[in-house]
């Protein structure tokens, strides 16, 4: 990222005023501004699978180059003040807020460590999964995809098969589970910012998100069973240890439960950030950041410190904590937050915009919104760009008016959060957290899908599901 920082110096050095405008007219712009976000999701999806090494050692760089084949040219042709404005726009209404949570839900869910030798059958994995998905929208997609994933890999690494295992826990927990409240995924918390009922979404989706999760549930069950029982893996030996370092049976338990406290206050903090309205903070390059938000961020900052300083030694090593999976996540989505940056604009546009068909597609003829077009639409730009700016584009295609959306346009609400939700799982840069248990499960020795591969797994389970959910609730 040094590239990007001699960009900003070079930009601040040439704006004689940091009150500066970000709104790009996105209907003026051409679709090759979307040339490098595009790149940026290719090389995540190509790269690594034809020059694993390369990737491993240089993706940082890589992402740097994508995102600076979109500022460039942008402070070429608009000039080095736009050019400055977006990209504080970006790092601090956007990139920095989204990380910092990301930061300190990794840190203190990565101090709790799940004591005990538990062994992963299909009645114990499916339960995992099952806790996962209610934790998740009351500690965030995030929060509880980091407590849970590292027991969850531990419980099974006697198995050969275990990918499916991963997969199905990105499905359901690091996406499905959060649906129901603005705390279990960054979309449903935007909505909650622009008026949303805090439980509206649990009373309107609930019944989606336990179709959803259910059917995940059986299918997963099933598969597990059949690989347990056909591939012969139930007697393979466990290297899980059945005992601990005082030579008595291991038993099931929690150490650096201090953790469970700050988890509390990290939902405190982003609850709060939500309910306190006021109109103080600091403009920065013509950026509003608001008292609420920069009262979080530091009180996550502090959170995540006291993790670091109050979880023992052991809790760290047990779990195997390493930065390297939130270093990944916190590099490919600073390109991706930077990329998107004219993406969004243009979708903004509306029909007027480049793509203009994309939002004319949810309207019928009679000027009514379409659900069932609006879920797709939503669903499928979430599958690859950012979930969060893209449920805000079409909550505000469909007026923008909470009170509204709640009530007499309620199916169309109810479409806009599931498609940003569910299908946020359809790829690996849907939905941060699918990054982050990837890394953790190749860290642990799990030889996680292609970006391809991962699609091939969500297009045989999760699209038919969604076909089928579309003409249930969404017709």
């Amino acid at each position: 990222m040094k590239a990007l920082r001699g960009l900003l110096v070079l930009l601040v050095a040439s704006v004689p005023s940091w009150a500066l405008a970000a709104e790009i007219d996105g209907g003026q712009l051409s679709v090759l501004w979307g040339v490098p976000f595009a790149g940026m999701l290719l090389s995540i999806a190509l790269v690594p699978l034809v020059a694993p090494h390369f990737w491993h050692r240089h993706f940082g760089k890589l992402t740097a180059a994508w995102a600076l084949a979109f500022l460039l040219p942008f402070a070429a042709v608009f000039g080095a003040g736009a050019a400055l404005a977006n990209l504080v726009h970006a790092l601090l209404a956007e990139y920095l807020p989204f990380v910092i949570l990301l930061t300190a839900l990794y840190t203190v869910s990565g101090g709790i460590y799940v004591r005990g030798n538990l062994k992963g059958s299909p009645g114990l994995n499916t339960a995992i999964l099952a806790i996962g998905a209610v934790l998740a929208s009351f500690m965030g997609t995030t929060g509880a995809s980091m407590l849970l994933i590292r027991p969850l890999l531990r419980a099974n690494d006697n198995r050969r098969h275990q990918v499916h295992v991963v997969v199905f826990f990105i499905f359901i927990v690091s996406n499905a589970g959060g649906s129901l409240t603005p705390l279990g995924d960054p979309p449903l918390f935007l909505g909650f910012l622009k008026g949303v009922d805090f439980f509206w979404t649990v009373r309107h989706i609930f019944t989606e998100t336990l179709f959803l999760v259910g059917v995940l549930l059986a299918l997963f069950y099933a598969i597990d069973t059949w690989l347990l029982r056909k591939a012969g893996e139930a007697d393979l030996p466990d290297p899980t240890p059945s005992i601990d370092a005082s030579g008595r049976a291991s038993r099931l338990g929690f150490d650096g439960s201090v953790n469970f406290a700050l988890l509390l206050a990290v939902v405190a903090l982003v609850l709060m950030s939500g309910l306190w309205r006021t109109d103080a903070g600091l403009v920065l390059a013509g950026t509003h950041v608001g008292l609420p938000g920069l009262v979080r961020d530091a009180g996550l900052i502090v959170v995540a410190l006291l993790s670091l300083r109050l979880t023992p030694r052991s809790v760290h090593q047990a779990n195997e904590f390493g930065w390297g999976p939130m270093q990944e996540v916190a590099k490919l989505f600073a390109g991706i937050f930077l990329t998107i940056i004219p993406v969004i604009a243009m979708l903004k546009a509306g029909t007027g915009g480049p793509f203009g068909a994309i939002v004319g597609a949810v309207t019928r003829a009679d000027g009514t919104p379409d659900p069932l077009m609006y879920f797709w639409a939503t669903g499928l730009l979430s599958s690859f760009l950012d979930n969060a700016p893209t449920y805000l584009v079409f909550f505000n295609t469909a007026g923008g008016d909470a009170a509204q959306l709640m009530t007499t346009m309620a199916s169309t609400l109810a479409a806009i959060s599931a498609g940003a939700v569910f299908m946020g799982a359809n790829t690996y840069i849907g939905n941060a957290p699918n990054l982050m248990v990837k890394a953790i499960a190749e860290e642990r020795g799990v030889k996680m899908p292609s970006f391809f591969g991962y699609m091939a797994w969500s297009l045989g389970i999760l699209v038919p599901l969604f076909v089928l959910m579309s003409f249930i609730w969404f017709r």
